[in-house]
């Protein structure tokens, strides 16, 4: 997000980037943008956006310290798994709070993020807080806060979905017989040259499918074993839901 931010012209002398232990990229990006490093956050300081990018297993830990910079004008926006904004506001008060979920493409500009808005939120920062995390793809804002832990489910974690099936498909490919780094080539060159399809195409997911699939071939052989009731759906189905489950279970 911080390079997306500096890319779209966000100037780095008004951004403050609190980290005990940042990585050397994250060091040089810093020092190359002019961006405010420090280990703790300093005294006196307010901040007009406040994001939490931590694992949420440190909330607890972080959210303290960091209160002092959380003013009456400040709008703070989450982006840890699970914690609600009542746990948000146990640690920080009652403020302008925005939960919002990314996922890892985002490091290439081609993330999606869902977003909620408590009410506390004006017009004005819901589109500051908008155009900051559009830095990294589309954001889609969800109606009620519980819908984040499904965007969670589906789109957080689902690029470690789509990597699987990456090693799924070379692992078959490989067992019918092709070298183990050419179906893995393969593999991953079909799922990525598919998804620029999908990103380009304005059709739905469902016509692409069925524009490669002629009645009767190759494709609709092997779409008729994932597509049997006992098998694809149904396995996302629990797959999801666990991973919701967990999302609810992270919230303490």
């Amino acid at each position: 997000m911080l390079s997306g931010w500096l890319k779209s012209g966000e100037a780095g002398s008004s951004i403050v980037v609190i980290d005990p232990g940042p990585s050397d990229q994250m060091l040089k990006t810093i020092n190359d943008a002019g961006v405010t490093h420090v280990t703790s956050a300093p005294a006196g300081l307010t901040a007009g956006v406040l994001f939490l990018a931590v694992k949420p297993q440190v909330m607890d830990a972080v959210l303290p310290p960091v209160k002092a910079t959380v003013g009456p004008e400040t709008v703070v926006v989450s982006v840890a798994a699970g914690k609600t904004l009542s746990f948000l506001e146990k640690h920080l008060g009652e403020a302008a709070m925005v939960r919002a979920m990314p996922n890892t493409p985002a490091m290439v500009g081609r993330g999606v993020t869902g977003a909620f808005a408590n009410a506390r939120v004006s017009d004005a920062q819901r589109e500051q807080v908008h155009s900051l995390l559009r830095v990294s793809g589309p954001v889609e804002w969800v109606p009620t806060e519980a819908d984040i832990d499904a965007v969670t489910a589906l789109s957080g974690s689902g690029p470690a979905y789509v990597f699987y099936l990456v090693e799924c498909m070379a692992e078959a490919g490989r067992k019918l017989g092709l070298q183990a780094d050419l179906a893995m080539r393969l593999a991953r060159e079909t799922v990525a040259g598919a998804g620029e399809l999908l990103h380009q195409s304005p059709d739905e997911a469902s016509r692409l499918r069925q524009n490669v699939t002629s009645p009767g071939g190759t494709t609709a052989a092997a779409l008729a074993v994932l597509m049997a009731e006992d098998a694809m759906q149904p396995l996302f189905d629990k797959a999801l839901a666990a991973a919701r489950r967990r999302a609810e279970e992270l919230a303490g």
